[in-house]
């Protein structure tokens, strides 16, 4: 099966095609905000329960949690391409850039491009959204790749 490409939502200004799979990114923001939603674990002491805590130790970094190690792998997986189209994003969401300066986020995006990019993106809060407010403002959305997959 061909995997599928980011498709552009209708809109009225043209934007640069991205070259890194809607799936990953809708699975790198799933992770950063699992990462993120991360609380430290209960010391065991309290007196609570996960009835009481409507089991919120779901939430909590423990050392059996992959939440990390999956976004990292994730992560580390991407392409060279991918990864400065991630970061450029990042950026974008995050207001550095304007969605008109595309082409010159990707550029900043590659020339800051190293080995280090996976533990500067895991050090940023909110990478989840960032990321997905970077699509948004160049049209792009998990929507329908989220009602595709349910």
């Amino acid at each position: 099966m061909e995997e599928r490409r980011i498709h552009q939502m209708e809109s009225e200004e043209e934007h640069a095609p991205l070259s890194i799979p809607l799936s990953k990114l809708c699975y790198l923001i799933v992770k950063a905000r699992q990462f993120d939603a991360k609380v430290p674990a209960d010391d065991g002491e309290s007196a609570s329960n996960p009835t009481d805590d409507m089991a919120a130790s779901v939430l909590e970094d423990r050392a059996e949690d992959s939440t990390l190690e999956e976004l990292t792998g994730a992560l580390d997986g991407l392409n060279d391409d991918e990864k400065i189209e991630v970061l450029a994003l990042v950026w974008l969401g995050r207001g550095d850039y304007e969605a008109t300066e595309w082409a010159a986020t990707l550029a900043a995006a590659a020339e800051r491009h190293n080995r280090r990019e996976t533990g500067y993106l895991l050090g940023i809060p909110q990478l989840g959204d960032l990321i997905e407010d970077g699509m948004a403002l160049l049209g792009y959305s998990c929507e329908d790749y989220e009602i595709n997959r349910l």
